[in-house]
């Protein structure tokens, strides 16, 4: 099993995908092979349907289910060179919509954020429609300041894009660069390292709380509210869907359920 786990983390390294991706295959690969060999089973298709069968017993998500899928068809077929495919779909995804922060919502959190540099962060977040991990790899190097541009660099799935800077955070950010080289991320910690994703949704979660904001959401949640509050303000959604940095439009047009103006204008029959 290790000769196999090496040989996938080679063939990965080689196609560049990212560490993340990578810690994900490799884990549902040891697992799929623990699996196949406790239960004995030789029959490849057999194998793959009771591991996925064994994550939907656990009750696993269909997101981790198909994670999984495509982490053992990476083995068969990249690293294996197994010609035989494997005729299996996908598990059908919820269709979940996003949790959508009001303007007022996000006014409130921003001012219960007492640290200054937490409350750029989450402000930038919401205000150029940032990931978590986006907003803590900034460097100095990213922002336009002047242009009112913000340059994210290596974004999932390796992507670059160009977002929007408000007026409004030119002097903050200003004054957090100030002295630092071109090269230097924007946000470090007191002891002068980078600060971690997860710092960072630690004080999101601290700041929702105590700005008593009663929804389940995330800092991923300021990116959703910028979508659906750019699409309120009429931005075509293809205008939206790059400055998301989203492939395919369907996914920027989830946002369309959430703000479409025809239904918040109906009214509801009990007076």
């Amino acid at each position: 099993m290790e000769d196999i786990l090496h040989k996938t983390q080679r063939v990965l390294l080689l196609r560049n995908y990212s560490p993340k991706t990578c810690k994900a295959y490799l884990l549902y690969i040891k697992e799929y092979i623990i699996f196949s060999k406790k239960a004995g089973l030789k029959n490849k298709q057999e194998a793959i349907e009771d591991f996925l069968l064994d994550k939907h017993k656990r009750k696993q998500s269909p997101q981790t289910i198909n994670l999984a899928l495509n982490a053992v068809k990476f083995l068969y077929t990249e690293v294996l060179k197994n010609p035989q495919k494997i005729d299996l779909k996908f598990a059908k995804r919820n269709k979940k919509l996003p949790i959508v922060l009001s303007r007022a919502e996000i006014g409130k959190i921003i001012d219960a954020t007492n640290n200054a540099k937490y409350k750029l962060m989450i402000s930038l977040g919401y205000a150029c429609g940032m990931r978590v991990s986006e907003v803590v790899k900034l460097r100095v190097l990213d922002l336009d300041i002047d242009e009112l541009v913000v340059h994210i660099k290596g974004a999932k799935g390796k992507k670059d894009r160009i977002s929007v800077l408000p007026k409004m955070l030119q002097d903050d950010l200003r004054n957090i660069i100030a002295g630092k080289n071109a090269d230097d991320v924007v946000f470090i910690s007191n002891r002068g390292d980078s600060l971690t994703t997860t710092s960072l949704q630690k004080m999101f979660r601290k700041s929702l709380e105590k700005a008593k904001v009663n929804k389940p959401a995330t800092f991923h949640s300021l990116r959703h509210s910028f979508a659906t509050h750019l699409l309120e303000n009429g931005t075509d959604v293809r205008y939206v869907q790059e400055l998301l940095g989203h492939a395919n439009i369907r996914t920027t047009q989830l946002y369309t359920k959430v703000t479409n103006p025809r239904l918040k204008n109906i009214k509801s029959p009990l007076w």
